[in-house]
């Protein structure tokens, strides 16, 4: 009788464990369609802008050099600035690229670092020169502290790091006003902050800015995929590194993340 006892009671527990597993099975499938869901809507939300820039644009120098008319058709310089623009929107569209496939080496754990000794005045340097037409409206101020040792660090993750802050200054703020660029050395810790004199973070959002597809609402303003502050995120911890978000006591934001020295 006691083992007949026993015995119940060890079905029910194979049963109960039976049912939270497809529970949790559930739960997880629920959550991935989510995020599947959550990513379509951003994604062709994203895509739509620049690829109808970019059409309207060929479409109308297409339809400028088959006017027949001379004085129909555009002249070298209003060309040129349909061009420029339609570079701009193709960079866009190449940088949500980039961030989807930086989020799905992420999810799938697929990030192996590639590390090498890296200056950060260089490795400062090599973002600004990438970005210089991003950044051609902000007046740029460094300031990089004369005694940050080399850190081993993979240069391509960190540098990504680095231009998606710089881009969401760019973002954030209006045009004219400057962004900033601080490194310096804390406790064993490189430390590099970039700062914007932009529109701010309600307090409410400074947690969740670092989370996949949370984009901060700003009035009428809500741009991006939310992606990239995740991918930063991604990409410091992954270095043993952190990184987080603070209002500035007059105005705008900074980002700040560090990276080990010693490994």
């Amino acid at each position: 009788m006691l083992l007949e006892g026993f015995a119940n009671l060890s079905a029910l527990a194979v049963e109960r464990a039976s049912l939270a597993e497809t529970a949790a099975q559930g739960e997880l499938l629920q959550n991935k369609e989510k995020l599947q869901t959550a990513l379509l809507s951003s994604i062709s939300h994203e895509l739509r802008t620049p690829l109808a820039s970019i059409t309207g644009v060929l479409t109308s120098l297409e339809e400028s050099e088959k006017s027949g008319e001379e004085k129909s058709r555009f002249d070298s310089a209003t060309r040129l600035e349909l061009i420029q623009s339609a570079t701009g929107q193709a960079r866009q569209l190449n940088r949500l690229v980039e961030n989807l496939l930086d989020m799905t080496r992420l999810e799938a754990g697929a990030i192996h670092l590639n590390r090498e000794l890296a200056d950060v005045q260089d490795l400062i340097g090599s973002v600004i020169n990438q970005m210089q037409e991003r950044l051609c409206d902000h007046p740029l101020q460094i300031h990089i502290a004369e005694n940050i040792p080399p850190i081993s660090i993979d240069l391509m993750l960190i540098a990504q790091v680095l231009s998606n802050l710089l881009d969401n200054a760019c973002k954030y703020s209006s045009l004219d006003s400057p962004i900033e660029i601080w490194a310096q050395v804390k406790d064993n810790q490189a430390v590099v902050k970039v700062r914007d004199y932009g529109y701010g973070i309600p307090p409410e959002d400074l947690e969740r800015v670092f989370d996949k597809f949370y984009r901060v609402r700003h009035h009428a303003l809500m741009v991006g995929t939310g992606l990239g502050l995740s991918i930063c995120k991604g990409f410091i911890e992954a270095h043993g590194g952190r990184i987080w978000a603070e209002n500035n006591p007059d105005r705008g934001v900074t980002m700040t993340f560090t990276l080990p020295i010693h490994l």
